[in-house]
């Protein structure tokens, strides 16, 4: 079973495991979540500051206040494969790269937090749950780990 989940369009990191209670209690406690997110337009320090703080998201038909967060401007573009061809990247305008880092996973967060702050999310991929990093795994690679599965999940490999 996974440990969380990556929506369709996403990518990156997913533990597997067959031990429920272990998966319910990294999805329950709080574990940290990085991702690095590719967004429309060059972000503001103003948004990434609003992202840490919390912003307001639709969450199941419901206002909801997301907790504060660690976000960042990735200086750099991250060392990944080459995205799929599906996300028509080169069509959008400039892009920038954030680090977002979560304790908390609603469904679609980090989609809807980068939209609320004028950004969305064009790529994301997740790096990191906990201490356990992707590192520079390939999609599709699986790594044993412990009592653990890490495997690199890209996202038309979902289908």
């Amino acid at each position: 079973m996974p440990i969380g989940r990556l929506d369709e369009k996403s990518e990156g990191l997913l533990l597997l495991t067959t031990d429920g209670k272990l998966s319910d209690a990294i999805n329950r406690s709080g574990v940290e979540k990085e991702y690095y997110a590719q967004l429309d337009g060059k972000i503001s320090d103003e948004a990434v500051k609003l992202l840490e703080k919390g912003v307001a998201i639709g969450f199941e038909g419901k206002r909801y206040f997301t907790k504060a967060c660690q976000a960042k401007k990735l200086t750099r573009f991250p060392i990944l494969p080459e995205a799929d061809k599906k996300l028509r990247i080169g069509r959008h305008r400039p892009t920038s790269w954030i680090s977002i880092t979560l304790t908390e996973g609603k469904f679609r967060q980090v989609r809807k937090m980068t939209a609320a702050v004028g950004f969305p999310t064009i790529r994301l991929v997740r790096v990191r749950i906990g201490d356990i990093s992707l590192g520079n795994m390939l999609p599709g690679e699986v790594q044993p780990l412990r009592n653990l599965t890490v495997k690199c999940v890209e996202f038309n490999s979902l289908e």
